[in-house]
């Protein structure tokens, strides 16, 4: 299987930035899409942005223009790079990958979250 292991999270003040990465675990062979997504107390989780294999990337609509996602040239890092942050942007984020990796015999196919990290702003 893939794990994804995300890091970045933490306290911030209103207007503040934070950077979140996810990395993977293991060398992948395709990807089918990379995304963010985050989950408030009492609330669903939602997609806050997706980059598929293209390059184009997606944004919901309460983000954009503050936040922007990116990847490594080796495809195996996703980053969400948070500015201008709000009270509301508070939750728990969590990273998703979907796509195949070699398994010395043939392409495995793979859905994997990230444990998932505390944004917290607050002044």
């Amino acid at each position: 299987q893939v794990e994804l292991v995300e890091s970045g999270g933490g306290l911030v003040q209103p207007g503040g930035s934070l950077r979140l990465s996810c990395a993977a675990s293991r060398r992948l062979y395709s990807i089918n899409g990379m995304g963010w997504y985050r989950q408030a107390p009492g609330k669903e989780r939602e997609l806050v942005a997706g980059i598929v294999s293209g390059g184009t990337t997606t944004y919901a609509d309460v983000v954009k223009g503050r936040f922007t996602i990116s990847r490594d040239n080796a495809k195996t890092t996703v980053y969400l790079q948070m500015n201008s942050l709000k009270p509301e942007d508070t939750a728990v984020y969590y990273c998703n990958v979907k796509g195949t990796y070699w398994s010395g015999i043939f392409q495995q196919s793979f859905d994997s979250w990230g444990q998932g990290t505390q944004v917290t702003v607050s002044s």
